[in-house]
């Protein structure tokens, strides 16, 4: 049996790089991308992960990704993580630099990728086997929040994208997954988002219960391109127990109803 590859974005850090070594884990043929050279290079020399150091905002970098995988072999799976937010501002209080980075970073440069990789997984589908897209989007997509709008504008127009990408490649032999996670606890992304306020960004996360980890996420999307070829997972939103939504986090211990003391 062929070794399957897959490509993750983002696997210097957080929920790309969990990604990049449960697939390792499972028998996956693994390519890291990331713009951080010397992280990826540590995930290479951990895990013998494959790595290629590419900015996915910069047109140049996505090209020269696509021709080096062109030249090693065939794609089968991309799985596309690398984005992020930036400032919690209210929209009339918000940085036109950093709305115009989060499009870049979450729209921009998913389409890029798609566009730039999707003929190697056509032509690794006509070869007989099935291909993958995998995007990571994020509860963000589906509810509105004070201080959010910039980033759920930008992961709002990724999901769109999403949906019309599934709806386009409908017929062809290519599974288009959208996973949508809530509250994830990672090193990076709050700290990034708060302009490296490291108090500010623990109190996020402040006395909830189990907030989602990087490796949970990596799970499904693990699950999600080892199921059966005739299995789509169209969406799936994953929350930690204690958030029931976007606006509603439990803090403290969780315990049943009637057993508070």
């Amino acid at each position: 049996m062929t070794t399957r590859t897959a490509v993750v974005t983002g696997a210097s850090s957080g929920i790309g790089r969990a990604t990049a070594i449960a697939l390792a884990k499972t028998g996956w043929d693994v390519v890291g991308v990331a713009r951080r050279a010397e992280r990826l290079q540590e995930l290479a020399d951990a895990h013998g992960i494959a790595v290629f150091a590419a900015d996915l905002t910069d047109p140049t970098d996505v090209a020269a990704l696509a021709d080096w995988l062109q030249k090693r072999g065939a794609v089968h799976s991309v799985v596309q993580v690398a984005g992020g937010a930036a400032g919690t501002e209210r929209v009339e209080d918000g940085r036109p630099e950093d709305w115009e980075w989060m499009f870049q970073a979450n729209v921009l440069a998913t389409q890029r990728l798609v566009s730039a990789l999707l003929p190697q997984l056509r032509a690794a589908s006509a070869a007989g086997s099935h291909a993958d897209l995998v995007f990571v989007t994020s509860t963000a997509a589906q509810t509105a929040y004070p201080g959010g709008g910039g980033y759920n504008a930008a992961k709002a127009g990724e999901s769109m994208l999403v949906q019309a990408l599934r709806l386009e490649l409908n017929g062809e032999p290519i599974r288009v997954v959208e996973i949508a996670p809530g509250l994830v606890h990672t090193e990076e992304f709050t700290l990034n988002r708060l302009r490296g306020d490291d108090a500010a960004a623990q109190k996020v996360y402040q006395d909830v219960e189990a907030p989602l980890v990087a490796e949970d996420v990596a799970d499904v999307i693990a699950y999600a391109l080892n199921a059966p070829a005739h299995v789509n997972l169209d969406l799936v939103t994953m929350r930690p127990v204690a958030q029931a939504a976007a606006h509603l986090l439990a803090r403290g211990p969780l315990r049943p109803r009637g057993y508070e003391s």
